[in-house]
């Protein structure tokens, strides 16, 4: 008798997984595994953005006029010196702070220095009863502004904001600067910049990222977790189908 079929022989009858543990182990187990790497990978993407952020809110502000030449422009200072258009104010909705439904306000702001427009963030204000529009009031002197730009990290689902049939404030679900400067007819900044805490903003506490980085590798500790679980079932099934196998061949007469 060959001896490799032999050992082979002897190996089967040791571990017999079955079809549908085998099937399951090959489909689920990269999945798991593709699951766990992407998570650790999200992890060192939030690290990274935090870090420039962090490193960003140190520096000195610069100007609008700056601040256009910048080809990574995100989390960058900026000073603004200039007047708030007080007549096309703008809601975000469905933004939640301590499990409070509100909106951030934004209003075009002319920068004087630059010639150029920009949509200034200055916050977030609750609203309890969604009959009603938020209140708030807005400086009509010359000011001097400091804040920093937002450039979303992607682009996900978006809801048609039905602008033009709306009157001021209009209500939206997503910010589209260029798209706001092109209905008004005016030059302007492409991205939104939002307010450090001054005399003219709301509730400006951002959070940098949406999931820190802690939780997107605790995460990956639960996809990994599961992988091992299923292998650990699976080799579990292989020793218990072969041992059943082998105990009823010995109750068979040869």
């Amino acid at each position: 008798m060959n001896t490799t079929s032999s050992i082979d022989s002897q190996r089967w009858r040791t571990f017999r997984p079955g079809v549908l543990p085998t099937v399951m182990l090959v489909v689920l187990l990269p999945c798991l595994l593709a699951l766990g790497f992407w998570q650790l990978s999200r992890a060192e993407e939030k690290r990274q953005l935090l870090a420039t952020h962090e490193a960003r809110q140190q520096a000195v502000p610069i100007t609008l006029s700056a601040l256009e030449c910048e080809s990574d422009p995100g989390y960058r200072q900026v000073r603004l010196q200039g007047y708030f258009d007080t007549h096309h104010s703008l809601f975000l909705d469905n933004r939640i702070r301590d499990g409070r439904a509100g909106v951030e306000v934004l209003q075009p702001f002319y920068d004087q220095p630059s010639g150029l427009w920009v949509l200034l963030n200055r916050g977030w204000l609750p609203w309890p009863d969604r009959r009603i529009r938020p209140a708030f009031v807005t400086p009509d002197d010359y000011l001097q502004v400091q804040g920093w730009v937002y450039v979303p990290p992607g682009v996900g689902l978006q809801l048609e904001d039905h602008e033009s049939t709306q009157s001021w404030p209009r209500l939206i679900s997503t910010v589209n600067a260029q798209k706001l400067w092109q209905q008004l007819g005016r030059g302007g900044y492409a991205h939104e910049i939002r307010v450090l805490p001054g005399p003219v903003s709301l509730r400006a506490d951002w959070p940098v990222v949406a999931m820190s980085p802690d939780k997107h590798t605790g995460y990956a500790v639960q996809w990994f977790a599961m992988a091992v679980a299923l292998i650990g079932l699976f080799i579990y099934l292989g020793l218990f189908n072969a041992r059943e196998h082998r105990h009823e061949s010995s109750h068979h007469p040869a």
